[in-house]
């Protein structure tokens, strides 16, 4: 039986490798460099680097091209010494420790493989045509394929050609096949990525002919792709990452509620709204102005960028006084100048403008006016619009809104500095974030800045870029896309895909939509109600019962915050996405490969959003090898089985993985007010899981200083009747560390124990019978390692 099963693979294998372009023909094998191989045929160079074992990149430069290595998203240095070659008469192998590239002389044939299994293969590779460039890729039949940025079709995204050309779509729901981020990437089921490393505008064809053919099509550019491989989903995100950058850290301000609509017409309005949430006692730590802090009319002032003094009176005694009740100021900013603007004269006369065929500023109408769009790729594009952030930075703005970065309307007909506007259309968010991020570390060099953009590309996160899924309709059909949205683009990099939390777009005043997004923002990277003014997006301004189901979702999203910044950490180490599908969990249970109605928040917390109205009970997976708790209720529930569960109004379904430990912080008006030497530390034992481990990340939440940080390790072991827990500090650093108050709350203890020691001395403890916890206040001093023994009743 073996035999025939490795029969039937080989002719499989085969199958999919003898599926080529034909006229394609074998030439020479040499080295470019030394550790760069190269294959020579009819019709052009094939190049071939190595970033790391389970990441290599493939480049063709056909007959007459020069090679261009200028790539936008990959910022990784290739290693040149990592190829083994080995050549034969009929194959030429170019072997890593991982990816092995095997290339056939007669017919010849690209193919790649992980630990001798095949990954993919090149169909037809590179072809022209009339008017695109297009590579062919092998698919087999029964793959599930995930990426190009983010859109509304599900997760499995096989079967549709998908244009690449960044574009908003306003008022979307559940299916969107075209929106603000196209990403030029590919991931598989088979747990590999495809990075096409091209910046102009295209499609990619995930086999929508239905013949097993994934295809890269392209109007110019870069014939270069990466494989990226790894053991696990996480491997991948880390050595994608690692590639084109990680997300540098966020302030742990971003992580607190945010004040935002579209939009705030003065001075008055603003510092109202703050002091309502006040009045409420409603945690907010932010307040987004949109455009109207620049203009009176929401047409014709666009691009003036520069404080309304008429509604603004004192805006940086605005902004002060909001500081010291502990809220940041943001601002939106466009990339359009008008026409009617005060800043158009001054634009032309600078030179910072996109031109015309001919050599003008650019000039045509969209929805906002006649305007111009300012030339980021021209040095004194980006210096005079960085002079306006840096004016921005000093009046004591924390934040920056970019918004219609598409660029929203960018005609082909427009030239930039480096290439037209297809060419550069897609990377513009992009740079603009890049232009902002390094403005920031030049002359804000200890600040970590907030940026919020509705476009960007592959790499996009290395800059902090904040992405938001755009103008969602505000219905149920436009919360049902958000789970896949943001779980699909933490694959691709983008890890703090957010929503406009309540919906945006329309006048629906529905309470139950709106406190359901809420709740399911509470385990969504950034918390960030905003909605056009026709219908409030701030709790404060919402009915009786809906402001309080909104305070107990916000009061419990501030509970959470040391957990959640300790998933910033990880993100920023490791690339891992904060919401996660639950195939990285089981990466071979088919059942879950097109599965986004629950995920993972973090490695602890499993999430199960609602997602339609007037729902009493839902259906969901609970990963398998684990035990799970309700977070609300302690309820244990066993792993590998799907479970239909009662839904309650305050809440949506939550559990915490045994063995888990959940840090959680004191009650709060705003993130300055975190303490982190005074917190409640969770645990949810169970005999299942004998041993946990678990490194909570500390800095002070603002400085640039990746230095000056605290890790604490908090260790758990159980064996017989006896539960320890050791605690020690497991890196040294600037962090001037202080003693810590922790209320140790130990889930699923039956009985009152025994007793609870200290170095050998019982200490006091508090045990809940109605919800089986177990508290023991724990002081710390950090310096040391602290050990506490609990011993259970049989």
């Amino acid at each position: 039986m073996k035999q025939i099963i490795l029969f039937l693979a080989c002719i499989f294998s085969s199958f999919l490798i003898n599926a080529q372009n034909t006229e394609r023909t074998f030439q020479s094998f040499a080295w470019v460099n030394k550790g760069v191989p190269s294959i020579k045929v009819n019709d052009g160079i094939y190049i071939f680097q190595a970033y790391a074992s389970e990441v290599v990149e493939t480049s063709f430069i056909p007959n007459g091209e020069t090679i261009n290595s200028d790539s936008h998203a990959v910022i990784a240095k290739p290693n040149f010494s990592i190829f083994e070659v080995l050549e034969g008469e009929e194959i030429i192998d170019l072997k890593t420790d991982g990816i092995a590239i095997k290339i056939t002389k007669n017919p010849f044939q690209i193919s790649y493989y992980y630990k001798d299994k095949l990954i993919t293969s090149e169909k037809a590779g590179y072809v022209k045509n009339d008017s695109l460039e297009t590579i062919e890729f092998n698919l087999t039949k029964d793959e599930v394929l995930y990426g190009g940025g983010a859109r509304a079709l599900g997760m499995n995204r096989r079967g549709y050609r998908l244009k690449l050309y960044n574009r908003a779509h306003y008022g979307y729901e559940t299916h969107s096949e075209l929106m603000n981020f196209t990403l030029p990437i590919v991931l598989s089921s088979n747990r590999y990525m495809i990075h096409f490393d091209n910046a102009p505008i295209g499609f990619i064809d995930l086999d929508s002919e239905g013949d097993n053919t994934l295809k890269y099509e392209t109007i110019s550019g870069r014939k270069t792709y990466q494989v990226i491989i790894g053991e696990s989903w996480y491997d991948i995100t880390n050595n994608y990452t690692n590639l084109t950058g990680k997300q540098p850290m966020l302030p742990r301000w971003a992580l607190g509620n945010f004040s935002s609509r579209f939009g705030y017409h003065s001075q008055e309005e603003v510092e109202m709204t703050i002091n309502k949430f006040k009045e409420e006692e409603i945690p907010v730590d932010a307040i987004i102005l949109d455009l109207y802090w620049f203009g009176k009319d929401l047409k014709g002032t666009m691009g003036n960028l520069e404080v309304f003094r008429d509604s603004f009176p004192d805006f940086e005694g605005m902004v002060k006084r909001l500081n010291n009740k502990g809220v940041k100021t943001i601002t939106i900013t466009e990339p359009f100048v008008l026409t009617t603007s005060k800043k158009w004269e001054e634009a032309v006369e600078k030179d910072v403008l996109a031109k015309d065929s001919i050599g003008n500023p650019a000039k045509y109408d969209f929805y906002f006016g006649n305007t111009g769009l300012i030339d980021i790729y021209k040095p004194e594009g980006e210096k005079w619009f960085w002079n306006i952030y840096k004016d921005i930075a000093n009046m004591g703005v924390a934040g920056i809104w970019g918004d219609l970065g598409e660029p929203e309307v960018h005609p082909s007909w427009v030239q930039h500095h480096t290439g037209s506007a297809d060419e550069v259309h897609n990377i513009y968010g992009h740079d603009w974030a890049r232009l902002i991020h390094e403005g920031y570390q030049r002359d804000f060099p200890n600040t970590r800045p907030f940026i919020l953009m509705r476009a960007g590309y592959s790499g996009s996160q290395r800059y902090g870029m904040i992405p938001w899924s755009g103008d969602v309709n505000r219905t149920w059909g436009g919360l049902q896309s958000q789970p896949e949205i943001a779980l699909q683009m933490g694959m691709q990099g983008l890890a703090y895909m957010h929503s406009d939390l309540g919906g945006f777009a329309g006048a629906n005043l529905d309470d139950e939509l709106y406190v359901r997004w809420l709740q399911y923002g509470v385990f969504n990277p950034i918390f960030r109600p905003h909605a056009q003014e026709d219908v409030p997006s701030e709790p404060v301004f919402r009915s009786k019962k809906a402001k309080a189901l909104a305070k107990e979702a916000i009061t419990l999203r501030y509970k959470l915050l040391p957990y959640n910044y300790n998933l910033v950490y990880e993100n920023n180490q490791s690339g891992k996405p904060l919401m996660r599908p639950l195939f990285f969990e089981e990466a071979d249970n088919v059942a879950l490969f097109n599965y986004s109605k629950t995920y993972l928040w973090g490695d602890a917390i499993l999430v199960s959003p609602v997602l339609e109205a007037e729902l009493t009970e839902q259906e969901i997976y609970f990963p398998k090898d684990n035990v799970w708790f309700d977070f609300y209720t302690n309820e244990k529930v066993e792993g590998g089985q799907s479970k239909t569960v009662q839904l309650k109004e305050n809440t949506i379904p939550t559990y915490v993985r045994a063995g888990a430990f959940i840090p959680m912080a004191k009650p709060m008006q705003s993130t300055t007010d975190f303490n982190s030497d005074n917190f409640e530390l969770h645990y949810y034992f169970d005999s299942s899981t004998p041993k946990t481990t678990y490194k909570l990340y500390n800095d002070n939440g603002l400085e640039a200083n990746t230095e000056n940080f605290e890790l604490l390790d908090f260790k758990a072991a159980f064996k017989g009747s006896n539960l320890q827990f050791k605690f020690e500090t497991s890196k040294d650093s600037q962090f001037e560390s202080k003693t810590k108050s922790i209320d140790l709350i130990i889930h699923n203890i039956l009985e009152s124990p025994k007793n609870v020691k200290i170095i050998g001395s019982k200490i006091p403890f508090f045990y809940n019978e109605e919800t089986n916890t177990l508290i023991v206040p724990v002081t710390w001093d950090t310096t040391e390692v602290k050990e506490i023994k609990i011993k259970l009743k049989k």
